[in-house]
């Protein structure tokens, strides 16, 4: 708009030397520029636009994607896929959507909201309409709670505020200082508004290893009885995941009014990952390098992490987190390997 509006004004100088018909013609289609380029088909087309409440999310592409990136986890692909394509479709929600993820680090937690943050803004993290915060690095000092809880509301209110499908990425909850997350509370609630701001079109998301030792012993129990890990339900979680983590003083949800007040939508548990959905990591690394997969690196960087139980060794204690690390070392060989063509 303000290009446009520029364009305008130099063309002034030269009018005063026109026929006033001439002067008509040049303020007309001066008039028709200036609302060409501020028309919001063009205009988002070069800087970033809030996407329209009518605007849905393609859940077809989001599934494509969880199932071509996301190894292992059943659970957290169909919950967050039918969570948010209800939500994207439902044309009044009466709050906001609000996912918990939990489990062990290197599980997809970081890379699914990641995932769903570039479905909702394509520029993901990028976005400034996607707004990360890390307990350790934006809210350090427990001694400055009253001062964080001003500073998020503020925060939260002004985004919102500019953009109502704002999505907020909370990282590190169980490193959280309890009682922080709180003091967001009344955006979550039921509210249409809250001071003149609507809420009900953002998306929070709570990421945390809080409640990862209470997935694994499930999924090892699951194991132990002869059944197959995709046979868990969210049922078989989600109840004693809640639970968990309210009364974990180390989850940054210990007490918190979000639970008692049921504005946590879902509690997503997130399984400890076997060998095979490691070796699945390693394989899409390599390919993501434009490297052809080459099962004798794939077997030889699996080799080198960890699993428990000590005896079983049936699940990695650090999920795909260090592949990226473990595959460097293997990085000549597949060099050498691609070179041989």
């Amino acid at each position: 708009m303000l290009r446009s509006v520029g364009l305008l004004w130099l063309l002034l100088p030269g009018l005063a030397a026109l026929e006033p018909l001439s002067v008509g013609l040049a303020i007309g289609v001066a008039s028709a520029l200036t609302g060409y380029l501020s028309h919001p088909s063009f205009y988002c087309n070069y800087v970033e636009c809030c996407p329209s409440a009518a605007k849905r999310l393609d859940a077809e592409a989001l599934k494509v994607q969880l199932n071509a990136k996301l190894f292992g986890q059943h659970l957290a692909k169909d919950v967050v896929l039918k969570a948010v394509t209800g939500f994207s479709n439902n044309p009044s929600p009466k709050k906001p959507l609000t996912l918990s993820l939990h489990g062990w680090a290197g599980t997809g937690k970081n890379f699914l909201s990641q995932i769903l943050a570039e479905h909702v803004h394509p520029a993901g993290l990028r976005s400034k309409f996607v707004h990360l915060f890390l307990a350790t690095l934006h809210f350090p000092h427990h001694d400055q709670l009253r001062v964080y809880k001003e500073q998020l509301q503020n925060w939260i209110r002004g985004n919102v505020s500019a953009c109502p499908r704002s999505v907020f990425i909370f990282d590190e909850m169980d490193k959280m200082h309890p009682g922080l997350i709180d003091a967001i509370k009344p955006f979550l609630d039921y509210y249409e508004q809250v001071d003149g701001v609507s809420y009900t079109q953002a998306i929070f998301i709570f990421l945390s290893n809080a409640g990862g030792d209470l997935i694994n012993k499930a999924a090892l129990d699951f194991w132990t009885s002869g059944k197959h890990r995709e046979e868990i339900q969210l049922k078989d979680l989600e109840p004693m995941l809640s639970v968990g983590v309210f009364n974990n003083k180390n989850s940054g949800l210990w007490h918190s009014s979000l639970i008692e007040r049921n504005l946590i939508d879902y509690f997503i548990p997130f399984l400890p990952l076997e060998h095979r959905h490691v070796k699945m990591c390693i394989r899409a690394e390599m390919t993501a390098r434009g490297y052809a997969v080459d099962e004798q690196v794939v077997q030889a960087v699996a080799n080198e992490m960890t699993f428990f139980p000590k005896e079983q060794k049936i699940y990695s204690d650090k999920g795909c987190k260090t592949v990226q690390a473990k595959l460097d070392i293997h990085e000549d060989v597949m060099r050498y390997t691609k070179a041989k063509g």
